[in-house]
């Protein structure tokens, strides 16, 4: 019997597996919970700039992560980031980084989601950009718009990447650089 069994599952077709999956619309809780993530081209970081946009509702921010690309001159540049809803007001949601200037490819910096103003963790290309993870479980949840960079004393010279890992908070939430 389990023989048969193994047969006739292994002459399935593909398709029929599928048979179960949740989609973005089964408003399924399994599926609000599990992550996704989105990644940004490299751009030098301008302020204002907006990095991803949030679609279809709410989304938990589980991390957020920049690496340098290419070298940053001597601009002497901090950044933080900021949510603007298309309903209500624009707000920051990090605490501002150390200052980037010179920094090298390799730095990464990293959101400390503890509480809105908690500065973000700098770690230079000489450490590896090696940066510890969160001990926040919470998150930051930020509604559906944008999220932009706020640069502070000028852009930088070199170009960065970001990445966003998230959790949609409804079925049709979606993220995109």
């Amino acid at each position: 019997m389990k023989t048969l069994f193994l047969l006739v599952f292994l002459l399935m077709p593909s398709w029929a597996w599928a048979v179960g999956v949740l989609t973005p619309n089964a408003g399924d809780a399994t599926f609000m919970a599990s992550e996704r993530a989105s990644e940004s081209p490299a751009a030098v970081m301008v302020n204002g700039n907006t990095v991803f946009t949030v679609s279809g509702g709410p989304i938990l921010i589980v991390d957020l992560y920049s690496i340098c690309i290419t070298a940053n001159g001597a601009v002497a540049s901090t950044m933080q980031w900021q949510s603007a809803p298309t309903v209500g007001s624009a707000a920051t949601f990090s605490g501002a980084s150390g200052s980037l200037i010179n920094a090298t490819a390799g730095t990464t910096v990293r959101i400390q989601p503890t509480i809105l103003t908690t500065a973000m963790t700098v770690v230079t290309d000489a450490n590896g950009g090696v940066q510890v993870p969160i001990a926040s479980t919470g998150g930051i949840i930020v509604n559906a718009g944008t999220i932009k960079l706020v640069i502070a004393v000028g852009s930088t010279t070199g170009t960065w990447k970001h990445y966003l890992r998230y959790k949609p908070l409804s079925p049709s939430s979606t993220v995109t650089p």
